[in-house]
């Protein structure tokens, strides 16, 4: 019989999953702060006006199950918390901003000049998420207490990522675009804490207990550079007033060992007072999209004006095309042998949903829910699979 996989004990080693714990809190800690931060950091920050130095926007909460199919298997399971900063125009201050956060700049525009090739324009708006996550992965057959040949193997992230933003309208240009640079550092393995949160849920449901996770993927660091631009028709304020439609566009690239692969995707939406944004999506590997927004300054500054913000909801359609060259929950262990399925090299998704979003005393709120259908991604899988898909969001 197959030994466990995990290392160096699934059982033991309690030590080294809070030490993962610690240092996905520590990612958390160097989200921008209004108000906190050492010595050195106040004196850093001492000659920053309110507009170059990163502070609190808001945040959201995704969760994603495919429970809403009646299934319990495939990408079974996704959550993500995510802090936004507020807005940064002009020039981009380096010694603004909290010291991890300039590490990460630095390095982006050394692999991305061009990110920052326009960072002094008037046209540009850019902020900074922080984003932490779990992702869940297991077969169709969850009595197995041995290896499930011709299926996905179990498998699970845990990650925490930063990204830059940006959004401007090119010179002349009849459209706005959103560049998004997310960086992802996580674990792949036992110490991603998954099998302990389907147990969890499980045992609070009263459903059993999937019996095949001593075999799931071994320990590994897990890396992922994303790169996303976003593409849609320009807007002043923060929703368009009454009845009104529109398109979105994108294409991406992600590289790392979560997930090598370029995608290209469309938005429709239609509906009361759209938000000016860059639509809705399911939790992806990387690129998190909560753009610069003006809505939080014009609750304040122009609460009468009609493209101020205001409740409205919306439907929205998602139509996605991705060729994969690598998934670590289908290709398994990048540094270890392990267990693996025949990926199909090209996937497709299509999801529908609504968005609804109010003011509450003078805060914003958001609820976005949509069904996501997704191609095989394998060539043993069955069918193709289907998830549910919820959001929440606020804006301070």
């Amino acid at each position: 019989m197959m030994q466990p996989t995990c290392f160096p004990g699934k059982r033991g080693g309690w030590w080294l999953r809070i030490g993962m714990a610690v240092f996905l809190a520590a990612l958390a800690l160097v989200a921008p702060s209004g108000n906190a931060g050492t010595t050195d950091r106040r004196a850093s920050t001492a000659n920053c006006d309110p507009g170059s130095a990163p502070g609190w926007r808001g945040g959201s909460v995704r969760l994603e199950n495919d429970m809403p199919a009646g299934t319990d298997s495939n990408y079974t399971n996704g959550m993500a918390l995510t802090v936004a900063s507020h807005d940064l125009e002009g020039p981009l201050r380096l010694d603004c901003l909290p010291r991890p956060l300039r590490i990460y700049t630095r390095l982006l525009a050394a692999l991305d000049p061009g990110f920052w090739r326009d960072s002094g324009s008037d046209a540009a708006t850019r902020n900074v998420v922080f984003r932490i996550g779990q992702g869940m992965y297991t077969p169709e057959d969850g009595s197995r207490t041995d290896v499930s040949k011709g299926d996905r193997p179990y498998a699970g992230l845990l990650y925490g990522g930063v990204a830059w933003n940006r959004r401007m309208r090119p010179a002349q240009a009849n459209y706005e675009i959103l560049d998004v640079r997310e960086f992802t550092l996580g674990v792949i393995g036992p110490w991603s804490l998954a099998e302990e949160s389907q147990n969890l849920v499980h045992d609070l449901r009263g459903i059993d207990r999937f019996h095949g996770w001593d075999h799931q993927l071994r320990n590994e660091p897990a890396f992922q550079l994303a790169l996303e631009r976003k593409y849609r028709g320009p807007e002043e304020g923060a929703v368009r007033p009454g009845w009104g439609r529109d398109l979105i566009g994108s294409h991406a690239v992600r590289i790392g060992n979560i997930e090598t692969a370029a995608s290209a995707g469309l938005e429709g939406r239609f509906g009361w007072s759209l938000p000016n944004d860059f639509g809705s999506y399911p939790i992806r590997p990387g690129a998190e999209n909560r753009p610069p927004s003006s809505a939080a300054a014009m609750r304040a500054s122009h609460p009468s004006s009609p493209q101020a913000p205001r409740a409205g909801i919306h439907g929205f359609v998602i139509l996605e095309a991705k060729a994969v060259a690598w998934d670590f929950s289908l290709d398994g262990s990048l540094f270890h042998d392990s267990h693996r399925v025949s990926r199909e090299p090209i996937v497709g998704e299509a999801a529908i949903g609504i968005s609804a979003q109010w003011l509450v005393r003078g805060h914003g709120l958001r609820v976005a829910a949509m069904r996501v259908w997704r191609t095989r991604e394998f060539r043993e899988q069955a069918e193709p699979h289907t998830f549910g898909s919820v959001a929440i969001s606020v804006e301070l």
